[in-house]
C-alpha cells in the first residue's frame, strides 16, 4: 500500500543521536526565565536542553523502559551533568515517567525531519480512512 510505504519513508528520515542516555527535567525554579535561544521557558511546554542540537530542532524522545514517547523542541543549553544528554520540560518527562518521583530517565533521542509531526497526521489520518472503507466496496469507481 502506497500510504505504508509513505509512512515508512518519513520515518527513514528520522536521524537518531542518542540510542542510549539519561534525561533529567527542570526545576520550577527556572519558569518565567530567558533560555539561551531568547525563549522564556516554561515547565508546561515541551521543550528541551542540549548541547548542541540547533534551536527549533524537533526530537522525539522515547523512555527505554515502557516505550513511551514525546516530542519536543529544542531551545535551551544543557544539561551540565556528566552522563545526561538531555533536560526535559516538567511535563515532558511526567509524560515519559512511569514513576513520577524519579529525577532521571534512560532515553532514546531522535532528530525528527521538517514538517515530521505534520506529514505522519497527515498519513495516519489517510490509512485511517482506507481502513473504514467495508470489505468488498470498490475504491476504483470513485476514482477521478
Amino acid at each position: 500500500m502506497k500510504l505504508n510505504a509513505e509512512l515508512e519513508a518519513l520515518e527513514s528520515e528520522v536521524e537518531t543521536v542518542h540510542e542510549n542516555t539519561q534525561a533529567s527535567y527542570y526545576h520550577d525554579k527556572f519558569n518565567g526565565r530567558k533560555t539561551a535561544s531568547g525563549a522564556i521557558f516554561s515547565n508546561k511546554k515541551y521543550t528541551a536542553a542540549h548541547k548542541t542540537l540547533p534551536f527549533g530542532t524537533k526530537i522525539r524522545v522515547t523512555n527505554l523502559k515502557n516505550d513511551r514517547e514525546v516530542i519536543v523542541e529544542i531551545n535551551d543549553r544543557g544539561p551540565f551533568v556528566k552522563g545526561r544528554k538531555l533536560d526535559l520540560s516538567k511535563t515532558a518527562f511526567m509524560d515519559l515517567a512511569s514513576n513520577k518521583g524519579r529525577g532521571t530517565l534512560d532515553v532514546k533521542v531522535e532528530v525528527l525531519p521538517n514538517d515530521y509531526e505534520d506529514k505522519k497526521t497527515e498519513l495516519e489520518s489517510e490509512l485511517n480512512i482506507v481502513a473504514s472503507v467495508p470489505d468488498g466496496l470498490n475504491l476504483h469507481e470513485f476514482a477521478l
